[in-house]
């Protein structure tokens, strides 16, 4: 998804016709779900990697603990979504 990513914003710098149609593009509601999934897939990512990084250092490394926090990570990363996603379903 990268490179459209990129094409669009591109596209979206090139002109003021250009912005247009990148939001006209981006209206729609299927690509607004792929947005929000992009920045569910991207917030749990970054909340994953924390949870890897400290169980590296063997913090939570214990199976409930571990468990436990594969659950925050999800829970944080659902909620960092809404946080930061709210504009896309608009």
């Amino acid at each position: 998804m990268l490179p459209l990513l990129l094409y669009l914003f591109e596209h979206s710098l090139s002109n003021e016709a250009g912005f247009s149609e990148v939001l006209g593009v981006l209206a729609l509601w299927p690509l607004k779900l792929l947005a929000l999934g992009l920045i569910w897939a991207y917030m749990h990512h970054f909340c994953a990697g924390i949870r890897f990084l400290l169980l590296d250092m063997h913090i939570g490394d214990e199976m409930p603990a571990a468990l436990y926090s594969a659950l925050i990570a999800f829970a944080v990363s659902i909620t960092l979504t809404l946080l930061i996603g709210w504009r896309v379903l608009l």
